[in-house]
């Protein structure tokens, strides 16, 4: 009997462990990097059309950029000697999300690290709703603001400034009077980035 229950734990152990690392495997499915001597290829297994690819310094200026123009798999050699040494990433901007694939380089040589995915706020009108919502798993606060500008005027007014919090999901719902009467400005900050739209 101990051995059967002995096999069993052993079993569910070995399910666990398959199911962790096949979990594992497949959280960087979505794009591969080989880096060999001063050569780096990166390669995006699901790359959608429009998604914008762009290479970055530690200060978030673009040294490279593009728009991906096709749907499936994308890949690319990039030549990385003309940096100098230093602190980089990739930036992989689609839909709702923005993957940051940071490396170090040493002589023309990448090193790459941990990914960041930041997560887009998502804003959806309907009639005169404004529904904002934004996955928080990493716990930071999204700063809501809402400007309004008449018609045929040129000062906006600020409706609304607020810092939304949540350790996983923010959802929230704003009431635009008026919408026939001028446009709105909505901008989101959330860490480091800027996120706009006029209605």
């Amino acid at each position: 009997m101990n051995n059967i229950l002995t096999n069993t734990k052993k079993g569910f152990l070995m399910v666990a462990l398959l199911i962790s690392t096949l979990s594992f495997a497949n959280e960087n499915a979505f794009y591969s990097i080989n880096a060999e001597g001063n050569r780096t290829t990166l390669t995006l297994n699901y790359a959608k059309e429009g998604t914008a690819l762009a290479i970055k310094d530690a200060n978030g200026s673009v040294l490279y950029s593009e728009t991906i123009k096709a749907t499936g798999r994308y890949k690319r050699d990039f030549d990385l000697n003309f940096l100098p040494n230093g602190n980089y990433f990739f930036e992989i901007n689609k839909d709702l999300e923005i993957k940051e694939i940071p490396f170090t380089l040493n002589a023309g040589v990448a090193k790459f690290n941990k990914e960041k995915v930041v997560y887009k706020p998502f804003i959806r009108v309907e009639n005169d709703l404004l529904y904002i919502t934004k996955l928080a798993v990493d716990g930071e606060p999204l700063d809501v603001k809402i400007y309004f500008t008449e018609k045929n005027k040129h000062n906006s007014t600020l409706l609304v400034s607020e810092k939304l919090k949540s350790t996983d999901k923010i959802e929230k719902v704003y009431k635009l009077e008026g919408m026939n009467k001028g446009e709105f400005q909505i901008i989101l900050h959330s860490g480091n980035r800027s996120f706009e739209k006029n209605i």
